[in-house]
Protein backbone atom coordinates (compact mmCIF):
# COMPACT_ATOMS: atom_id res chain seq x y z
CA UNK A 1 0.00 0.00 0.00
CA UNK A 2 3.01 2.28 -0.58
CA UNK A 3 1.40 4.36 -3.12
CA UNK A 4 -1.54 5.23 -0.51
CA UNK A 5 -1.87 9.07 -0.14
CA UNK A 6 -3.71 10.53 2.90
CA UNK A 7 -5.10 13.73 2.52
CA UNK A 8 -7.65 16.18 4.30
CA UNK A 9 -11.46 15.49 3.53
CA UNK A 10 -13.66 17.75 2.40
CA UNK A 11 -15.30 17.87 6.02
CA UNK A 12 -15.20 19.38 9.11
CA UNK A 13 -15.71 17.45 12.70
CA UNK A 14 -18.63 16.79 14.40
CA UNK A 15 -18.14 14.29 16.92
CA UNK A 16 -16.50 10.84 17.33
CA UNK A 17 -19.80 9.18 16.38
CA UNK A 18 -22.82 10.15 14.10
CA UNK A 19 -26.04 8.52 14.50
CA UNK A 20 -29.10 7.66 12.42
CA UNK A 21 -32.04 6.20 14.13
CA UNK A 22 -30.70 6.32 17.22
CA UNK A 23 -28.43 3.54 16.68
CA UNK A 24 -24.06 3.92 16.54
CA UNK A 25 -23.28 3.23 13.13
CA UNK A 26 -20.65 -0.11 13.02
CA UNK A 27 -17.47 1.21 11.09
CA UNK A 28 -15.24 -1.35 12.25
CA UNK A 29 -13.23 -3.51 10.39
CA UNK A 30 -14.43 -6.87 11.95
CA UNK A 31 -11.68 -8.62 9.87
CA UNK A 32 -9.16 -7.29 12.52
CA UNK A 33 -11.06 -5.45 14.90
CA UNK A 34 -9.50 -2.40 14.63
CA UNK A 35 -11.34 0.95 13.93
CA UNK A 36 -12.04 2.51 10.65
CA UNK A 37 -10.87 5.77 9.78
CA UNK A 38 -13.54 7.39 7.77
CA UNK A 39 -15.57 10.56 7.22
CA UNK A 40 -18.53 8.67 9.24
CA UNK A 41 -17.08 7.87 12.14
CA UNK A 42 -16.28 11.84 12.40
CA UNK A 43 -12.49 11.44 10.87
CA UNK A 44 -11.11 14.36 9.07
CA UNK A 45 -7.63 13.19 7.76
CA UNK A 46 -8.40 9.97 6.08
CA UNK A 47 -7.93 7.89 2.93
CA UNK A 48 -9.73 8.97 -0.12
CA UNK A 49 -7.08 9.18 -2.51
CA UNK A 50 -4.42 6.44 -4.03
CA UNK A 51 -2.40 6.72 -7.43
CA UNK A 52 -4.48 5.60 -10.45
CA UNK A 53 -2.72 2.22 -10.12
CA UNK A 54 -2.99 1.41 -6.60
CA UNK A 55 -7.10 2.46 -7.64
CA UNK A 56 -7.43 -0.16 -10.64
CA UNK A 57 -6.03 -3.04 -8.13
CA UNK A 58 -8.69 -2.66 -5.62
CA UNK A 59 -11.28 -1.96 -7.72
CA UNK A 60 -10.47 -5.31 -9.16
CA UNK A 61 -10.58 -7.49 -6.45
CA UNK A 62 -13.92 -5.54 -5.90
CA UNK A 63 -14.82 -6.89 -9.49
CA UNK A 64 -13.83 -9.92 -9.70
CA UNK A 65 -15.71 -10.85 -6.15
CA UNK A 66 -18.66 -8.95 -6.81
CA UNK A 67 -19.72 -8.77 -10.24
CA UNK A 68 -19.65 -12.34 -11.52
CA UNK A 69 -21.13 -13.73 -8.63
CA UNK A 70 -24.46 -11.24 -8.89
CA UNK A 71 -24.65 -11.95 -12.74
CA UNK A 72 -24.44 -15.48 -12.27
CA UNK A 73 -27.66 -15.22 -9.61
CA UNK A 74 -29.27 -12.67 -12.06
CA UNK A 75 -28.42 -15.22 -15.17
CA UNK A 76 -30.96 -17.90 -13.25
CA UNK A 77 -32.98 -15.30 -11.58
CA UNK A 78 -34.18 -14.71 -14.90
CA UNK A 79 -34.41 -17.79 -16.61
CA UNK A 80 -36.37 -19.10 -14.29
CA UNK A 81 -39.10 -15.67 -14.37
CA UNK A 82 -39.14 -16.43 -18.39
CA UNK A 83 -38.66 -19.90 -19.13
CA UNK A 84 -42.66 -19.87 -19.24
CA UNK A 85 -42.52 -19.06 -22.74
CA UNK A 86 -40.47 -21.99 -23.32
CA UNK A 87 -42.50 -24.50 -21.62
CA UNK A 88 -45.12 -23.33 -23.09
CA UNK A 89 -44.26 -24.53 -26.97
CA UNK A 90 -42.71 -27.49 -24.89
CA UNK A 91 -46.30 -29.19 -23.88
CA UNK A 92 -47.43 -26.71 -21.03
CA UNK A 93 -50.43 -25.14 -22.97
CA UNK A 94 -51.49 -28.79 -24.44
CA UNK A 95 -51.30 -30.71 -21.08
CA UNK A 96 -52.72 -28.46 -18.72
CA UNK A 97 -55.67 -27.17 -21.69
CA UNK A 98 -54.68 -23.26 -21.89
CA UNK A 99 -57.12 -21.62 -24.01
CA UNK A 100 -57.73 -17.74 -24.71
CA UNK A 101 -56.02 -15.46 -22.07
CA UNK A 102 -55.07 -18.27 -19.56
CA UNK A 103 -51.54 -18.25 -20.27
CA UNK A 104 -51.19 -14.72 -20.59
CA UNK A 105 -53.12 -14.70 -16.75
CA UNK A 106 -50.36 -17.29 -15.68
CA UNK A 107 -47.14 -14.85 -16.98
CA UNK A 108 -49.32 -11.91 -15.11
CA UNK A 109 -49.72 -13.42 -12.04
CA UNK A 110 -45.95 -13.43 -11.06
CA UNK A 111 -45.97 -9.58 -11.78
CA UNK A 112 -48.70 -9.54 -9.63
CA UNK A 113 -47.28 -10.54 -6.40
CA UNK A 114 -43.47 -9.58 -7.89
CA UNK A 115 -44.43 -5.77 -7.57
CA UNK A 116 -45.97 -5.68 -4.41
CA UNK A 117 -42.75 -7.15 -2.53
CA UNK A 118 -39.42 -5.29 -3.36
CA UNK A 119 -39.79 -2.08 -1.05
CA UNK A 120 -40.31 -4.52 2.03
CA UNK A 121 -37.60 -6.97 0.55
CA UNK A 122 -34.94 -3.49 0.69
CA UNK A 123 -36.01 -2.28 3.73
CA UNK A 124 -35.45 -5.91 5.01
CA UNK A 125 -31.69 -5.71 3.31
CA UNK A 126 -30.56 -2.66 5.17
CA UNK A 127 -31.67 -4.45 8.74
CA UNK A 128 -30.49 -7.75 7.72
CA UNK A 129 -26.89 -8.91 5.83
CA UNK A 130 -27.60 -8.94 2.12
CA UNK A 131 -25.64 -12.47 1.34
CA UNK A 132 -27.78 -13.78 3.97
CA UNK A 133 -31.12 -12.23 3.07
CA UNK A 134 -30.41 -13.03 -1.10
CA UNK A 135 -29.89 -16.82 -0.28
CA UNK A 136 -32.93 -17.22 1.69
CA UNK A 137 -34.68 -15.48 -1.73
CA UNK A 138 -33.10 -17.65 -3.97
CA UNK A 139 -33.64 -20.86 -1.84
CA UNK A 140 -37.26 -19.95 -1.81
CA UNK A 141 -37.84 -19.31 -5.32
CA UNK A 142 -35.97 -22.63 -6.34
CA UNK A 143 -38.15 -24.63 -4.30
CA UNK A 144 -41.15 -22.63 -5.66
CA UNK A 145 -40.13 -23.20 -9.46
CA UNK A 146 -39.06 -26.86 -9.03
CA UNK A 147 -42.19 -27.26 -7.63
CA UNK A 148 -44.01 -26.06 -10.28
CA UNK A 149 -43.23 -29.12 -12.53
CA UNK A 150 -46.07 -31.03 -10.28
CA UNK A 151 -48.70 -28.46 -10.95
CA UNK A 152 -51.43 -30.31 -12.73
CA UNK A 153 -54.11 -27.40 -13.42
CA UNK A 154 -54.13 -24.04 -14.47
CA UNK A 155 -55.07 -22.68 -11.06
CA UNK A 156 -52.04 -24.50 -9.82
CA UNK A 157 -50.07 -22.61 -12.10
CA UNK A 158 -51.21 -19.96 -11.66
CA UNK A 159 -50.38 -19.87 -7.89
CA UNK A 160 -46.96 -21.46 -8.76
CA UNK A 161 -46.59 -18.02 -10.66
CA UNK A 162 -47.77 -15.67 -7.77
CA UNK A 163 -45.56 -17.74 -5.43
CA UNK A 164 -42.65 -16.99 -7.71
CA UNK A 165 -42.94 -13.45 -7.81
CA UNK A 166 -43.00 -13.26 -4.22
CA UNK A 167 -40.08 -15.38 -4.16
CA UNK A 168 -37.53 -13.45 -6.79
CA UNK A 169 -39.06 -9.94 -5.89
CA UNK A 170 -36.09 -9.08 -3.70
CA UNK A 171 -33.08 -10.38 -5.48
CA UNK A 172 -32.92 -7.75 -8.34
CA UNK A 173 -33.77 -4.21 -6.15
CA UNK A 174 -31.02 -5.58 -3.79
CA UNK A 175 -28.41 -6.49 -6.54
CA UNK A 176 -28.64 -3.18 -8.29
CA UNK A 177 -28.42 -1.33 -4.28
CA UNK A 178 -25.38 -3.35 -3.14
CA UNK A 179 -23.05 -2.28 -6.19
CA UNK A 180 -24.00 1.39 -5.83
CA UNK A 181 -22.61 1.14 -2.30
CA UNK A 182 -19.25 -0.36 -3.79
CA UNK A 183 -18.83 2.42 -6.79
CA UNK A 184 -18.84 5.80 -7.41
CA UNK A 185 -21.67 7.32 -10.06
CA UNK A 186 -20.24 7.10 -13.23
CA UNK A 187 -18.07 3.23 -12.46
CA UNK A 188 -21.27 1.68 -11.11
CA UNK A 189 -23.06 1.43 -14.89
CA UNK A 190 -20.42 -0.54 -16.29
CA UNK A 191 -20.54 -3.12 -13.70
CA UNK A 192 -23.99 -2.66 -13.69
CA UNK A 193 -24.58 -3.51 -17.34
CA UNK A 194 -22.16 -6.53 -16.85
CA UNK A 195 -24.81 -7.95 -14.31
CA UNK A 196 -27.58 -6.84 -16.96
CA UNK A 197 -26.40 -8.84 -19.33
CA UNK A 198 -27.13 -11.86 -17.25
CA UNK A 199 -30.57 -11.06 -18.48
CA UNK A 200 -29.70 -10.56 -22.27
CA UNK A 201 -28.35 -13.84 -21.81
CA UNK A 202 -30.88 -15.99 -20.37
CA UNK A 203 -33.11 -16.09 -23.23
CA UNK A 204 -30.23 -17.87 -24.81
CA UNK A 205 -29.29 -20.22 -21.87
CA UNK A 206 -32.74 -20.52 -21.36
CA UNK A 207 -33.19 -21.84 -25.08
CA UNK A 208 -30.59 -23.71 -25.06
CA UNK A 209 -31.44 -25.34 -21.54
CA UNK A 210 -35.00 -25.92 -23.13
CA UNK A 211 -34.01 -27.72 -26.34
CA UNK A 212 -31.83 -30.32 -24.44
CA UNK A 213 -34.25 -30.86 -21.44
CA UNK A 214 -37.76 -31.23 -23.42
CA UNK A 215 -35.91 -34.49 -25.25
CA UNK A 216 -36.57 -35.82 -21.73
CA UNK A 217 -39.95 -35.96 -22.23
CA UNK A 218 -41.58 -39.24 -21.31
CA UNK A 219 -38.79 -39.89 -18.52
CA UNK A 220 -40.79 -40.83 -15.47
CA UNK A 221 -44.00 -40.10 -17.55
CA UNK A 222 -42.95 -36.38 -17.54
CA UNK A 223 -43.37 -34.22 -20.14
CA UNK A 224 -40.65 -31.65 -21.23
CA UNK A 225 -41.99 -28.61 -19.68
CA UNK A 226 -42.20 -30.41 -16.33
CA UNK A 227 -38.39 -30.96 -16.84
CA UNK A 228 -37.77 -27.64 -17.40
CA UNK A 229 -39.42 -26.07 -14.37
CA UNK A 230 -38.14 -29.47 -12.06
CA UNK A 231 -34.06 -29.32 -13.32
CA UNK A 232 -34.30 -25.31 -13.52
CA UNK A 233 -35.39 -24.96 -10.34
CA UNK A 234 -32.89 -27.07 -8.86
CA UNK A 235 -30.21 -24.59 -9.54
CA UNK A 236 -30.72 -21.36 -7.52
CA UNK A 237 -31.66 -24.22 -4.40
CA UNK A 238 -27.87 -25.17 -4.48
CA UNK A 239 -26.35 -21.91 -5.32
CA UNK A 240 -28.29 -20.72 -2.16
CA UNK A 241 -26.10 -23.17 0.27
CA UNK A 242 -23.12 -21.46 -0.62
CA UNK A 243 -24.11 -17.68 -2.32
CA UNK A 244 -23.80 -16.42 1.77
CA UNK A 245 -20.84 -17.29 2.10
CA UNK A 246 -19.34 -15.99 -1.44
CA UNK A 247 -21.47 -12.39 -2.05
CA UNK A 248 -19.64 -9.49 0.31
CA UNK A 249 -22.05 -7.11 2.30
CA UNK A 250 -20.53 -4.09 2.46
CA UNK A 251 -16.86 -2.47 2.40
CA UNK A 252 -17.36 -2.22 5.63
CA UNK A 253 -17.21 -5.83 6.43
CA UNK A 254 -14.89 -7.37 3.40
CA UNK A 255 -13.00 -9.74 4.80
CA UNK A 256 -11.04 -9.57 1.42
CA UNK A 257 -9.86 -5.85 1.75
CA UNK A 258 -6.97 -4.60 3.96
CA UNK A 259 -8.35 -1.94 5.86
CA UNK A 260 -6.85 0.55 4.40
CA UNK A 261 -8.95 -0.56 0.83
CA UNK A 262 -12.11 -0.37 2.97
CA UNK A 263 -10.92 2.92 4.41
CA UNK A 264 -10.33 4.47 0.66
CA UNK A 265 -13.53 2.57 -1.07
CA UNK A 266 -15.61 3.97 1.87
CA UNK A 267 -14.23 7.54 1.94
CA UNK A 268 -13.95 8.16 -1.95
CA UNK A 269 -17.89 7.51 -2.01
CA UNK A 270 -18.54 9.58 0.78
CA UNK A 271 -17.05 13.07 -1.00
CA UNK A 272 -18.76 11.78 -4.18
CA UNK A 273 -21.60 14.66 -4.30
CA UNK A 274 -20.78 15.99 -8.13
CA UNK A 275 -20.05 19.79 -7.03
CA UNK A 276 -17.00 18.92 -5.21
CA UNK A 277 -18.05 20.25 -1.94
CA UNK A 278 -20.05 18.12 1.05
CA UNK A 279 -19.84 15.03 1.30
CA UNK A 280 -23.21 11.66 1.76
CA UNK A 281 -23.48 8.69 3.64
CA UNK A 282 -23.73 4.83 3.09
CA UNK A 283 -23.10 4.12 6.80
CA UNK A 284 -26.61 5.42 7.38
CA UNK A 285 -29.43 3.39 9.43
CA UNK A 286 -32.86 2.70 8.06
CA UNK A 287 -35.79 5.15 9.38
CA UNK A 288 -38.85 5.83 8.51
CA UNK A 289 -37.83 9.33 8.27
CA UNK A 290 -36.29 8.16 4.80
CA UNK A 291 -38.70 5.47 3.67
CA UNK A 292 -41.07 8.51 3.23
CA UNK A 293 -38.02 10.60 1.75
CA UNK A 294 -38.19 8.10 -0.81
CA UNK A 295 -41.66 7.93 -1.50
CA UNK A 296 -42.39 11.88 -1.79
CA UNK A 297 -39.68 11.75 -4.55
CA UNK A 298 -41.71 12.74 -7.76
CA UNK A 299 -38.76 12.29 -9.80
CA UNK A 300 -39.18 7.98 -9.11
CA UNK A 301 -42.64 8.52 -10.60
CA UNK A 302 -41.61 10.12 -13.31
CA UNK A 303 -38.62 6.91 -14.31
CA UNK A 304 -42.10 4.83 -13.67
CA UNK A 305 -42.68 6.15 -17.58
CA UNK A 306 -39.13 5.14 -18.47
CA UNK A 307 -39.78 1.98 -16.74
CA UNK A 308 -43.14 0.89 -18.31
CA UNK A 309 -41.25 1.48 -21.88
CA UNK A 310 -38.78 -1.14 -20.89
CA UNK A 311 -40.93 -3.86 -18.76
CA UNK A 312 -44.03 -3.66 -21.21
CA UNK A 313 -42.35 -4.31 -24.27
CA UNK A 314 -39.63 -6.75 -22.79
CA UNK A 315 -41.31 -9.03 -20.56
CA UNK A 316 -44.11 -9.42 -23.25
CA UNK A 317 -41.63 -10.24 -25.97
CA UNK A 318 -39.80 -12.18 -23.72
CA UNK A 319 -42.54 -14.53 -23.16
CA UNK A 320 -43.70 -14.32 -26.73
CA UNK A 321 -40.53 -14.43 -28.73
CA UNK A 322 -40.36 -18.51 -29.17
CA UNK A 323 -43.90 -18.02 -30.36
CA UNK A 324 -43.63 -15.29 -32.94
CA UNK A 325 -40.35 -17.34 -34.40
CA UNK A 326 -42.52 -20.27 -34.63
CA UNK A 327 -45.09 -19.40 -36.10
CA UNK A 328 -43.15 -17.38 -38.89
CA UNK A 329 -42.31 -21.41 -40.23
CA UNK A 330 -40.22 -22.98 -37.48
CA UNK A 331 -40.25 -25.95 -35.47
CA UNK A 332 -40.98 -26.04 -31.92
CA UNK A 333 -37.39 -27.23 -31.89
CA UNK A 334 -36.30 -24.60 -34.20
CA UNK A 335 -37.62 -21.32 -32.54
CA UNK A 336 -36.24 -22.65 -29.48
CA UNK A 337 -32.77 -22.89 -30.75
CA UNK A 338 -33.52 -19.64 -32.66
CA UNK A 339 -33.64 -17.62 -28.86
CA UNK A 340 -29.95 -18.73 -28.56
CA UNK A 341 -26.48 -17.04 -29.34
CA UNK A 342 -25.49 -19.69 -32.00
CA UNK A 343 -25.28 -19.98 -35.75
CA UNK A 344 -27.90 -22.31 -36.73
CA UNK A 345 -26.87 -23.57 -40.59
CA UNK A 346 -27.13 -26.64 -38.96
CA UNK A 347 -30.94 -27.29 -38.42
CA UNK A 348 -30.75 -27.53 -42.87
CA UNK A 349 -33.99 -25.11 -42.84
CA UNK A 350 -32.32 -21.13 -42.36
CA UNK A 351 -28.49 -21.41 -43.24
CA UNK A 352 -28.82 -17.81 -42.79
CA UNK A 353 -30.02 -17.20 -39.52
CA UNK A 354 -26.90 -17.64 -37.78
CA UNK A 355 -27.42 -14.36 -34.86
CA UNK A 356 -29.39 -13.77 -32.16
CA UNK A 357 -31.71 -11.16 -30.81
CA UNK A 358 -29.91 -11.97 -26.89
CA UNK A 359 -26.17 -11.34 -28.43
CA UNK A 360 -27.06 -8.11 -30.12
CA UNK A 361 -29.05 -6.52 -27.00
CA UNK A 362 -25.82 -7.79 -25.17
CA UNK A 363 -23.44 -6.18 -27.32
CA UNK A 364 -25.59 -3.06 -27.37
CA UNK A 365 -26.22 -2.65 -23.55
CA UNK A 366 -22.42 -2.73 -23.23
CA UNK A 367 -21.96 -0.01 -25.70
CA UNK A 368 -24.49 1.86 -24.46
CA UNK A 369 -22.97 1.74 -20.67
CA UNK A 370 -19.04 2.30 -21.29
CA UNK A 371 -20.19 4.79 -23.62
CA UNK A 372 -22.48 6.49 -21.04
CA UNK A 373 -19.80 6.43 -18.32
CA UNK A 374 -17.11 8.12 -20.31
CA UNK A 375 -19.46 10.95 -21.12
CA UNK A 376 -21.24 11.09 -17.97
CA UNK A 377 -24.30 10.98 -19.31
CA UNK A 378 -27.42 8.54 -18.65
CA UNK A 379 -30.59 10.93 -20.90
CA UNK A 380 -29.49 10.68 -23.71
CA UNK A 381 -28.75 7.09 -23.95
CA UNK A 382 -32.19 6.50 -22.52
CA UNK A 383 -33.80 8.41 -25.55
CA UNK A 384 -31.98 6.88 -27.85
CA UNK A 385 -32.35 3.11 -27.02
CA UNK A 386 -35.98 3.68 -27.22
CA UNK A 387 -35.66 5.39 -30.16
CA UNK A 388 -34.14 2.00 -31.51
CA UNK A 389 -36.92 0.06 -30.21
CA UNK A 390 -39.83 2.07 -31.51
CA UNK A 391 -37.98 1.20 -35.24
CA UNK A 392 -38.09 -2.34 -34.63
CA UNK A 393 -41.73 -2.07 -33.34
CA UNK A 394 -42.84 -0.12 -36.67
CA UNK A 395 -40.91 -2.83 -38.46
CA UNK A 396 -43.37 -5.42 -37.21
CA UNK A 397 -46.22 -3.30 -37.67
CA UNK A 398 -45.55 -2.78 -41.31
CA UNK A 399 -43.97 -5.90 -42.35
CA UNK A 400 -46.62 -8.56 -43.62
CA UNK A 401 -46.68 -11.65 -41.38
CA UNK A 402 -45.62 -14.13 -42.14
CA UNK A 403 -45.13 -13.88 -45.58
CA UNK A 404 -41.25 -11.98 -44.59
CA UNK A 405 -39.58 -14.70 -42.19
CA UNK A 406 -36.67 -13.53 -42.71
CA UNK A 407 -37.20 -9.67 -42.49
CA UNK A 408 -39.21 -10.27 -39.22
CA UNK A 409 -36.79 -12.04 -37.39
CA UNK A 410 -34.48 -9.40 -38.78
CA UNK A 411 -36.36 -6.88 -37.10
CA UNK A 412 -37.24 -8.66 -33.21
CA UNK A 413 -33.16 -7.32 -33.24
CA UNK A 414 -33.57 -3.53 -32.73
CA UNK A 415 -36.74 -4.58 -30.78
CA UNK A 416 -34.75 -6.27 -28.39
CA UNK A 417 -31.53 -4.27 -27.89
CA UNK A 418 -33.75 -0.74 -28.02
CA UNK A 419 -35.90 -2.26 -24.84
CA UNK A 420 -32.70 -3.62 -23.11
CA UNK A 421 -30.26 -0.84 -23.32
CA UNK A 422 -32.51 2.20 -21.41
CA UNK A 423 -33.61 0.19 -18.28
CA UNK A 424 -29.58 0.11 -16.96
CA UNK A 425 -29.70 3.75 -17.61
CA UNK A 426 -32.50 4.33 -15.94
CA UNK A 427 -31.68 2.26 -12.99
CA UNK A 428 -28.12 4.25 -12.85
CA UNK A 429 -29.95 7.70 -13.51
CA UNK A 430 -32.22 6.84 -10.49
CA UNK A 431 -30.02 5.50 -7.97
CA UNK A 432 -26.92 8.07 -9.01
CA UNK A 433 -29.63 10.67 -7.91
CA UNK A 434 -30.64 9.26 -4.41
CA UNK A 435 -28.81 10.02 -1.60
CA UNK A 436 -28.57 8.95 1.57
CA UNK A 437 -28.20 5.13 0.95
CA UNK A 438 -31.25 4.27 3.21
CA UNK A 439 -33.11 6.32 0.61
CA UNK A 440 -31.61 4.76 -2.23
CA UNK A 441 -32.38 1.48 -1.58
CA UNK A 442 -36.09 2.53 -0.91
CA UNK A 443 -36.08 4.56 -3.91
CA UNK A 444 -34.58 1.59 -6.17
CA UNK A 445 -36.31 -0.44 -4.57
CA UNK A 446 -40.28 1.60 -5.73
CA UNK A 447 -39.33 2.24 -9.18
CA UNK A 448 -38.56 -1.21 -9.99
CA UNK A 449 -41.40 -2.34 -7.97
CA UNK A 450 -43.86 0.10 -9.78
CA UNK A 451 -42.35 -0.28 -13.11
CA UNK A 452 -42.50 -4.07 -12.92
CA UNK A 453 -46.09 -3.50 -13.20
CA UNK A 454 -45.71 -2.86 -16.59
CA UNK A 455 -45.30 -6.80 -17.04
CA UNK A 456 -48.57 -7.23 -16.11
CA UNK A 457 -49.56 -4.76 -19.53
CA UNK A 458 -46.45 -6.90 -21.03
CA UNK A 459 -48.16 -10.00 -20.08
CA UNK A 460 -51.43 -9.17 -22.19
CA UNK A 461 -50.67 -7.18 -25.51
CA UNK A 462 -49.56 -10.50 -27.10
CA UNK A 463 -52.67 -12.00 -28.03
CA UNK A 464 -52.99 -15.14 -29.03
CA UNK A 465 -55.81 -14.34 -31.29
CA UNK A 466 -53.79 -11.62 -33.23
CA UNK A 467 -51.21 -14.15 -34.20
CA UNK A 468 -49.04 -13.55 -35.99
CA UNK A 469 -48.85 -10.02 -36.69
CA UNK A 470 -49.72 -8.88 -33.29
CA UNK A 471 -50.43 -5.27 -33.87
CA UNK A 472 -51.81 -5.10 -29.74
CA UNK A 473 -48.70 -5.82 -28.93
CA UNK A 474 -46.40 -4.07 -30.85
CA UNK A 475 -48.39 -1.09 -31.18
CA UNK A 476 -48.55 -0.62 -27.55
CA UNK A 477 -44.43 -1.20 -27.44
CA UNK A 478 -44.46 1.68 -29.80
CA UNK A 479 -46.34 3.94 -27.55
CA UNK A 480 -44.70 3.34 -24.47
CA UNK A 481 -41.30 3.79 -26.22
CA UNK A 482 -42.57 7.19 -27.40
CA UNK A 483 -44.16 8.11 -24.25
CA UNK A 484 -40.17 6.74 -22.42
CA UNK A 485 -38.66 9.31 -24.55
CA UNK A 486 -40.50 12.43 -23.79
CA UNK A 487 -40.17 11.54 -19.77
CA UNK A 488 -36.41 10.84 -20.54
CA UNK A 489 -36.48 14.72 -21.90
CA UNK A 490 -38.69 16.34 -18.77
CA UNK A 491 -36.26 14.73 -16.18
CA UNK A 492 -33.35 15.98 -17.91
CA UNK A 493 -34.49 19.12 -17.66
CA UNK A 494 -35.93 19.32 -14.37
CA UNK A 495 -32.39 18.23 -13.40
CA UNK A 496 -30.70 20.45 -15.08
CA UNK A 497 -32.19 23.65 -13.92
CA UNK A 498 -31.86 22.20 -10.17
CA UNK A 499 -28.38 21.93 -10.97
CA UNK A 500 -27.84 24.86 -12.31
CA UNK A 501 -29.66 26.69 -8.97
CA UNK A 502 -27.62 25.22 -6.29
CA UNK A 503 -23.97 25.99 -8.53
CA UNK A 504 -25.53 29.65 -8.06
CA UNK A 505 -26.51 28.86 -4.56
CA UNK A 506 -23.06 28.01 -3.71
CA UNK A 507 -21.21 30.88 -5.99
CA UNK A 508 -22.93 33.64 -4.09
CA UNK A 509 -23.19 32.31 -0.94
CA UNK A 510 -20.25 30.27 0.10
CA UNK A 511 -19.64 27.09 0.89
CA UNK A 512 -18.65 28.17 4.50
CA UNK A 513 -22.62 30.23 4.76
CA UNK A 514 -24.21 26.83 3.63
CA UNK A 515 -22.65 24.61 5.90
CA UNK A 516 -23.22 27.02 8.94
CA UNK A 517 -26.91 27.44 8.07
CA UNK A 518 -27.80 23.88 7.93
CA UNK A 519 -25.41 22.24 10.05
CA UNK A 520 -23.05 18.79 8.78
CA UNK A 521 -25.66 16.05 10.28
CA UNK A 522 -28.61 18.06 8.06
CA UNK A 523 -26.70 18.11 5.33
CA UNK A 524 -25.95 14.60 5.51
CA UNK A 525 -29.36 13.71 6.03
CA UNK A 526 -30.89 15.88 3.39
CA UNK A 527 -28.96 13.49 1.26
CA UNK A 528 -30.02 14.46 -2.52
CA UNK A 529 -31.65 17.48 -1.09
CA UNK A 530 -28.37 18.89 -0.02
CA UNK A 531 -27.33 22.15 -2.10
CA UNK A 532 -23.72 20.45 -2.68
CA UNK A 533 -25.30 17.57 -4.53
CA UNK A 534 -25.46 17.53 -7.89
CA UNK A 535 -27.86 15.42 -9.80
CA UNK A 536 -26.33 13.46 -12.85
CA UNK A 537 -28.10 13.97 -16.39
Amino acid sequence: MAHIQEITADSKGYGDRLEYGHKPIDNSDQSSGEELATLDKGFTDVISQVSPEEERRILKKVDFRLVPVLSLLYLVAFIDRSNIGNAKIAGLSTDLKLSGLQYNTAVTMFFVSYGFFEVPSNIVLKIMRPSRWIAILMFCWGVVMTLMSIVKSREGLYAARFCLGIAESGFFPAATYLLTIWYRRYEVQKRMAVFYTAASLSGAFSGLLAYGIENMAGIDGLGGWRWIFMLEGLVPVALSLIIWKLLPDSPETASFLTKHEKEFIINRLALETGSGHGRVTNADKINMKLIFAAFKEWRIYGAWVMFWGNTIGTYGFTATVPSVIEELGYSAADAQLLTIPICTYFLGRFPNDCSNTDVFAMIMVLIFAFWSEHVQQRSPFIMAGFSIAAIGFIGQLVIPHPGLPGLTYGFLFPVAAGLYCPFIQIVCWIGNNLAPSSKRAVGMALLISVGNFGGLAGSNIFLASEKPKYPAGFGTGLGISIAAILMAIVLRISCQRENERRRVMIEQEGEDAIRARYGEQQLLEMGDKSPFFIYTL
